[in-house]
């Protein structure tokens, strides 16, 4: 077979590859060096090479490990694994024990390459969600199709994406009609029919048609630009667990090594029967046993699968450390408007005060909510659906959660027009509203409808079925609509009318309330609700697909709307956290039943390399469970 990554320079491929024979650990390696030692020990001692051949066997097979372990002692790093095997082995030697010297290594070696095959095949999953980005794109520049860098292409430039390519930047289409999978992103595998005017995301594949796209924001600023640094950087935010497992492997390393010390010279001092071969020998075991490597490799590869679990469903969490939050959830709160219901207002009502005209109120809200991008904003707009007159934008004040003040219109919640000193002479309404003003004078109310997302109750039930103590509704919305929702859902706490100051206050109250060592979550849009999501201890961001806001915002981003995500994301962080304790409890057992054997002369230096190797593999394999673990999808309930 041709070597592919050095085809333009054989020479140096050959030195490559031929240096790494020798620096790393290698099958054809340990293969030639167990044939060398099988032919040590079958052939006669009358040759008298049979010690030779040990020496050969075992610096063909552990050579790496010598050269690292010398290169650490230079730099003061003594308690790492290579040095204890190299003193392990080496001890081997010196009392006779050349087979087993040989043997152990060679098993060791063995072991390390199953372990690095094992994490490999966890990274890949990560790498899959790096390698998202194309390397190269087809841009339209002055009349011809041009192959360029992605980081080269500039906002109102023209992409051509052909079907089976991945589109690079985030954009509108211009021109064609495909389906277009966004599995990559959203973890659904369910593919959307795109058409001219419709915003297309980097990451997703064109399926069945060319598509003329025109680039709406540079690379750096793309949805799977901040994916892709997301995912890089997860691994650098670390749990609990994993610092007290780096923390106690610095203090308990040297200890057991201590302890081989004392072991091999001790018993000899104090029994004139013990012998320094015999002890030395229980000695070579501790130090076997001493590296905590099943720890050290387990533990974060636990939480690296649990965050390539989820990445590929849709979920990017960024870290470990909120990866173990999640699974000490006592409260949630939710938004309501975007986060349990889809957002997507319609006007259902018109009621205007007596003498004034329905039409010119809707004509009113619409001018005054023209600039605004909050939902309702956009629903009153859309219902006015006819020449509204472009207001001048100098004059347009937005008070975030209470509404716009555009010149002498006011369109918003009845707080603020309380504050501004307009009486409004009318009970409030049930459901979401908006109350409109004009010079100062109450014109009238626009009500509104939305409607639970398809997945939202099912979610709430399943939240409540043990995975968290209780859910609250927090939102800006009016009182009325809170409480339908709430009630809608089986919430028994819903509070409405809430400013973002005020979301923030009530959620440092339950805050508060929290038993030790528990945590909360609030589960926000990721626009409109930037303070109380900065606030929690777990923020989650609903709709997080090309919303910049969202990903920057929140430690958890939903790359879909859906509520069963959450649901997902905080049974995969206690199925990871188990499979995790299960590794510690693993290691810890059996190291200590090899110890206490070592100490009575019961265990031998293939029981200590399977209690490291052997259960450091057996804890890796444990860890990859969570990658392809699954959960249930919640059921579409629309109604109790």
């Amino acid at each position: 077979m041709s070597c592919k990554c050095c085809e333009h320079n054989k020479q140096s491929c050959q030195k490559t590859h031929t240096s790494r024979f020798w620096q790393e650990p290698s099958w054809e390696r340990l293969l030639l060096a167990a044939f060398i030692g099988v032919l040590a020990w079958v052939l006669p001692a009358a040759y008298n090479v049979g010690i030779w051949l040990y020496v050969a066997a075992y610096l063909l097979c552990g050579g790496n490990v010598l050269v690292r372990s010398f290169q650490n002692l230079r730099k003061g790093q003594l308690f790492d694994e290579n040095f204890l095997m190299t003193i392990a082995t080496l001890g081997a030697f010196a009392i006779g024990d050349y087979p087993e010297a040989v043997c152990v290594m060679l098993f060791y070696q063995t072991g390390e390459l199953l372990q690095d095959r094992a994490v490999d095949d966890s990274r890949r999953s990560i790498e899959g969600v790096l390698s998202l980005r194309p390397q190269t794109v087809q841009v339209q520049r002055e009349g011809h199709i041009s192959t360029v860098a992605p980081e080269t292409v500039r906002i109102g430039e023209v992409l051509i994406v052909k079907p089976g390519e991945r589109i690079a930047l985030d954009g509108k289409v211009i021109g064609g009609t495909s389906q277009v999978d966004l599995s990559a992103l959203t973890g659904e595998h369910q593919p959307v029919t795109v058409k001219p005017d419709d915003e297309v995301w980097a990451g997703t594949v064109v399926v069945d048609g060319p598509l003329s796209i025109k680039v709406q924001k540079i690379y750096q600023d793309s949805a799977i630009a901040k994916i892709v640094e997301l995912t890089e950087h997860a691994a650098e935010k670390k749990s609990v667990t994993e610092n007290f497992i780096t923390r106690f492997s610095r203090i308990y390393t040297p200890i057991i090594v201590l302890a081989a010390v004392l072991v091999a010279f001790i018993p000899p001092i104090i029994w004139p029967s013990a012998t320094l071969r015999e002890w030395g020998y229980r000695a070579l075991v501790f130090l076997v046993l001493s590296c905590p490597c099943a720890f050290v490799l387990s533990v974060p590869l636990g939480f690296f699968s649990g965050l390539g679990n989820l990445a590929k469903q849709g979920v990017l969490i960024k870290g470990s450390s909120y990866l173990e939050k999640l699974t000490r959830l006592a409260t949630l709160a939710f938004d309501k408007t975007g986060t349990l219901t889809e957002g997507v207002f319609k006007v259902t009502e018109v009621r205007p005060q007596p003498g004034v005209d329905g039409r010119k109120l809707l004509d009113w809200a619409a001018q005054a909510e023209l600039y605004s991008n909050h939902p309702i904003a956009k629903a009153v707009v859309h219902a006015a659906d006819g020449a509204i007159l472009n207001p001048d934008i100098s004059l347009q004040q937005e008070f975030p959660g209470e509404g716009v003040v555009a010149g002498p219109i006011v369109a918003g919640s009845r707080h603020l027009l309380e504050r501004l000193q307009i009486a409004v002479p009318i009970p409030p309404p049930a459901g979401t509203c908006v109350y409109v003003a004009y010079e100062q004078v109450f014109k009238g109310v626009i009500l509104l409808g939305d409607q639970l997302k398809p997945t939202a109750l099912q979610a709430i039930q399943q939240l409540q079925d043990g995975l968290v103590r209780q859910i609250v509704l927090l939102s800006g919305d009016t009182e009325g609509a809170v409480i339908k929702t709430a009630h809608e859902l089986g919430i028994t706490q819903g509070y409405g009318g809430l400013l973002p100051g005020e979301k923030v206050t009530r959620l440092e109250e339950i805050i508060a309330s929290e038993p030790n060592g528990y945590f909360t979550g609030f589960v926000g849009d990721g626009i409109n609700d930037a303070p109380v999501l900065a606030r929690a201890d777990v923020s989650i961001a609903m709709g997080g697909l090309g919303s910049e806001a969202a990903i920057e915002a929140a430690d958890v981003v939903l790359m879909t709307d859906d509520p069963g995500k959450i649901v997902t994301a905080i049974r995969v962080a206690k199925h990871c956290l188990r499979v995790v304790k299960q590794n510690i409890c693993l290691a810890f057992g059996i190291k200590i039943i090899v110890l206490a054997l070592g100490v009575f002369g019961m265990a031998t230096l293939w029981m200590a390399v399977f209690a490291d190797v052997g259960v450091s593999l057996l804890a890796v394999v444990n860890s990859l469970r969570v990658l392809y673990y699954k959960t249930p999808r919640p059921k579409e309930i629309t109604s109790l």
